[in-house]
């Protein structure tokens, strides 16, 4: 008997969201103008100050919390600065960071998305990983694919890679998505070598079912 025991997710929605659609292209038709707050801003600055924008290819971790997954891809990518955001100051405090080519930025991220984009900055590879499900079919527009920030993450990268215990999350991702930029993907379910985050620990040992969701430009 394993020591996590994680609720698999329970919704109202048996499918994709009947008003993704229409919400998707409705964010994609209009600008998001919604103030950038002091605090993204100041850690942005802090952010441009340590990179040398060119100086060496960047990968973001979004949500990173207490950077577990940003250090492992700080080691399998060595030669990228990776980037890892959160808006907790409590998570980012439990970091213990000994790698050079790691940056740790206090953010909420659709703040940090929007100025990357104002100052043309490109990321190699975009990791989501296990962003909250908000499973409940009301709360379609609280999820990232929904959200009014969601046109700017293909002009942020290329290619996104999303992790999650739910599929609908990442069946509407891939839908979105394909309304963004007429590129097909399909979630996989897989099972993780290594735990990349402590969620996809917990998830695991309580025997929910993994999927990951790679979506390209």
């Amino acid at each position: 008997m394993t020591e996590s025991n994680s609720k698999k997710i329970e919704s109202n929605q048996v499918g994709l969201n009947e008003n993704l659609e229409q919400v998707v292209i409705s964010h994609r038709d209009s600008d998001y103008k919604k103030p950038i707050q002091a605090h993204n801003q100041q850690g942005f600055d802090k952010f441009l100050k340590v990179i040398q924008v060119g100086e060496r290819p960047m990968i973001l971790d979004s949500c990173c919390g207490t950077g577990m997954s940003t250090l492992q891809l700080a080691e399998k990518f060595p030669e990228h600065w990776v980037i890892g955001i959160d808006q907790s100051e409590v998570r980012l405090s439990k970091v213990d960071n000994p790698l050079d080519n790691v940056l740790f930025v206090r953010a909420n991220c659709e703040d940090f998305w929007r100025l990357c984009l104002q100052v043309n900055l490109f990321f190699e590879q975009h990791f989501i990983l296990y962003p909250n499900p908000w499973p409940k079919k009301k709360h379609l527009q609280r999820r990232w694919h929904g959200h009014p920030v969601f046109p700017v993450l293909p002009q942020l990268s290329h290619k996104v890679e999303l992790r999650s215990n739910w599929r609908i999350y990442l069946e509407e991702f891939s839908y979105a998505w394909k309304i963004l930029t007429k590129r097909d993907s399909e979630p996989v379910a897989f099972q993780p070598e290594n735990y990349l985050t402590l969620f996809e620990k917990k998830y695991a040992e309580s025997g929910h079912d993994l999927f990951k969701l790679v979506v390209e430009k």
